[in-house]
């Protein structure tokens, strides 16, 4: 077990495994590592079709975050993923739940935001921030109006409140959403510290405990690792990248986003236990 590894249990009260910011991939032979999908569901679908006659017994899979912001299917999105998660579950030998992770992308993170609007020291700066970059899809998406949102901040704190619960009683509305959002993951790293799944990047300089926003924000930080390397572990894999550069591969690093969502395709690579590209997917 890695450092990077130890450190993660070691700072929390739980056993190993039992902290809920981290997916811990146990016994991996291979892993299939999923870029932002950004609500481009068609690409999505073809992916999963794909996959379906391409993984193997024992698989793992990881998608990297960002299902929602910019597409205009985010619902499809999530009802895709749960889809294929059915029949990959439903497939024997059977698989865990704990073996198909889903981080959280800044999109992820900024729909939490959303909903905790009320809690924010400026809304209304926060709210035209979010809804800038992206967030304003998977509002549209469960029903929400930004123009509702800043009327409800000119009322005060109470009338965001009932705004928030709204949202969160619309995404109650669609079957497997709401526990699909709360089961999100910060990072997912293998049980040996070989590998480290994150979404966008990391700040290298901190442990995976008191990353905060350098999961979804940081992407320059994921850069500077792939020079340095970080806490011991052989490779991370990041699924955003601003610059949507498609597969890249250096000693320490994989970046694997070609801008689906923004006309891009979507890609997936499979990796072995020490890191290695056993096989990949563009659709």
């Amino acid at each position: 077990m890695s450092d990077a590894t130890q450190n993660v249990i070691q700072t929390t009260d739980l056993p190993p495994g039992m902290d809920k910011r981290f997916a811990i991939l146990r016994r991996c032979r291979r892993i299939w590592a999923v870029a932002s999908i950004h609500g481009d569901v068609e690409r999505l679908e073809a992916l999963h079709e794909t996959l379906t006659t391409r993984y193997e017994a024992g698989d793992r899979f990881v998608y990297l975050g960002n299902y929602y912001g910019h597409g205009s299917a985010i619902l499809e999105t999530v009802d895709e993923l749960l889809r294929f998660r059915r029949i990959v579950l439903s497939q024997p030998p059977y698989t865990h739940l704990d073996d198909i992770v889903y981080l959280r992308g800044r999109q992820e993170e900024m729909w939490r935001k959303m909903l905790q609007l009320q809690f924010a020291g400026d809304c209304q700066e926060i709210l035209d921030w979010m809804l800038e970059r992206g967030a304003g899809a998977t509002l549209a998406a469960y029903g929400g109006r930004a123009a509702d949102a800043r009327s409800a901040i000119m009322e005060g704190l109470l009338a965001i409140s009932r705004w928030t619960g709204q949202l969160r009683q619309a995404i109650r509305g669609h079957a497997g959403h709401n526990n699909f959002m709360t089961g999100f993951r910060r990072a997912a790293f293998t049980d040996e510290g070989a590998l480290l799944f994150v979404s966008a990047g990391l700040d290298p300089s901190k442990d995976l405990n008191d990353q905060e926003d350098g999961f979804w924000w940081n992407s320059q930080g994921f850069t500077e690792t792939a020079a340095s390397g970080y806490q011991g572990f052989k490779k991370l894999v990041r699924g955003y990248d601003p610059a949507h550069e498609g597969i890249v591969e250096s000693e320490m690093t994989v970046s694997i986003d070609s801008g689906a969502g923004f006309g891009g395709s979507l890609n997936a690579v499979c990796l072995d236990a020490a890191g290695g590209i056993v096989d990949r997917v563009s659709v």
